[in-house]
């Protein structure tokens, strides 16, 4: 597969099909500023390594992250199992029907990411719109990562005091907003400077160990819980019928894997539509075991009495739950230089299209660019975090957006794509597709709308 001579950290081998964590945005490549045109020598050049059982792999865990901690609690505001249940089914349909249209759009297209794949079937402007909520999207993770960072540095030092009630004292050290920054400017920032990342890819799979490892505790937790851990009250229902899409939001955050998935699709040894369909269909049942196990064994240990963060509401001294949030915080320090890298590159792209310079020709500007998007970057996504209370305000709103990636921008690839096929008739399947492209962009919109709207009234009357 041919690279663009202006790619931003194009170098294929930093972008290894390593398995790391958080929500996954790391086979993310920045876009081209210019591209070469693409033959079909690209597919021989012996790139494409990954096997159909490997590319299942990558994307389970392109799609499993920290987001399921709010799943639990997703279940809860939907009104219950069967509720929760049901509507991972349904969406779980456009959810793979997303992925199998962006592999049919990467194909035609021959476009190796998905940006790129937006630019080239729909446009300019709906391209600079899908990389500005890529770029909206990361960073939003990335705020919902260091929440999570102090959400679990709450609990180990509640368990590391020895005298009671002085976990809760006015100790500077102890405070939450001491800790997660104390975290950030030591291990997080020194991480997000690098031009590269692919060093990242080692510690990586720790964090993803460490996922499978979370959603495992749950389970036990819940089949051999512990006597002072009693359900409030276990809804059964919604209590109206708009609570149901209050679900919705984490479960677009936790299946969205559709950003990274182009490039796994493109990876693979045999890089065809019909493998890739049982290759996502595999991944996302894999996915939904996860997050169900995750979502109904947490939900029915705490019933309506759960928190946004599913950990939270496990008791401080719990010796399991303290390793997993060790792990979560793993997977969250690793997650983050890598989503912040991403949402960098997208923006760094934006700039030189816009400027029309190359990166050859931009090196020394670059380096001082870099800096000052790291740490710009990164003081605003750590003081917003200092003043959001949980992930699920954040989730609530980038969820909406993952509803952009997941629905609007593969609708819109596939409505486009064809349209413009050249056919004298118009087959009844030509039809068919185009039909579920224009409802893939409405629900799509749909969901958009009312969780952004409701997440935004929600903090306004809070």
């Amino acid at each position: 597969m041919a690279q663009g001579i202006g790619s931003i950290n194009s170098d294929y081998k930093d972008w290894e099909w390593s398995a790391d964590a958080g929500e996954r945005a790391r086979l993310l490549q920045s876009p081209s500023v210019e591209t070469v045109p693409k033959s079909g020598e690209s597919q021989g050049n012996g790139l494409g390594a990954t096997s159909a059982l490997g590319a299942v792999f990558i994307v389970v865990n392109a799609a499993l992250g920290a987001g399921l901690l709010n799943f639990p609690a997703a279940f809860s505001m939907a009104g219950g199992v069967a509720v929760g249940i049901t509507l991972q089914m349904c969406m779980l349909i456009f959810i793979i029907g997303g992925l199998v249209i962006l592999a049919y759009c990467s194909q035609a297209s021959n476009e190796r990411t998905y940006q790129e794949v937006v630019w080239a079937v729909c446009g300019k402007v709906p391209g600079v719109l899908c990389e500005v909520a890529i770029a909206v999207y990361t960073f939003g993770t990335c705020i919902a990562f260091l929440i999570i960072i102090g959400d679990q540095e709450d609990k180990i030092i509640a368990a590391l005091v020895t005298e009671p009630g002085e976990a809760e004292s006015s100790r500077w050290y102890t405070d939450r907003k001491f800790t997660i920054s104390i975290t950030a400017f030591l291990l997080i920032l020194p991480l997000s400077i690098p031009k590269e990342i692919g060093f990242q890819k080692y510690a990586s799979s720790l964090s993803v160990i460490g996922t499978w490892y979370v959603t495992a505790v749950i389970i036990i937790k819940y089949i051999w819980p512990d006597k002072e851990l009693v359900p409030v009250e276990i809804p059964t229902s919604p209590s109206t019928w708009t609570a149901v899409f209050n679900a919705v939001p984490t479960i677009c955050f936790g299946f969205q894997c559709h950003v990274s998935s182009v490039p796994v699709f493109n990876s693979m040894k045999q890089p065809e539509v019909k493998t890739w369909g049982a290759v996502v269909t595999a991944a996302m049942v894999i996915a939904l075991f996860v997050y169900t196990g995750t979502g109904v064994c947490g939900f029915l240990t705490f019933g309506a009495g759960v928190e946004q963060d599913v950990l939270l509401s496990y008791p401080s001294n719990d010796i399991p739950i303290a390793l997993a949030r060790a792990f979560i915080i793993l997977c969250v320090l690793t997650s983050y230089p890598i989503l912040h890298f991403c949402g960098r590159a997208v923006l760094e792209g934006l700039w030189l299209r816009y400027t029309g310079v190359t990166v050859e020709e931009d090196v020394v500007r670059e380096r001082r660019r870099r800096l000052l998007q790291t740490i710009s970057w990164f003081l605003l996504t750590l003081l917003l975090a200092l003043f959001i209370p949980d992930i699920g305000k954040v989730i609530s709103v980038i969820g909406g957006l993952a509803a952009c990636f997941i629905f609007i921008f593969p609708g819109l690839c596939l409505i486009q794509a064809k349209l413009s096929e050249i056919q004298e008739t118009r087959a009844i399947s030509w039809w068919a597709q185009v039909s579920y492209g224009v409802f893939m962009v409405t629900l799509g919109a749909f969901i958009f709308g009312q969780t952004t709207a409701n997440a935004i009234f929600v903090d306004l009357t809070a």
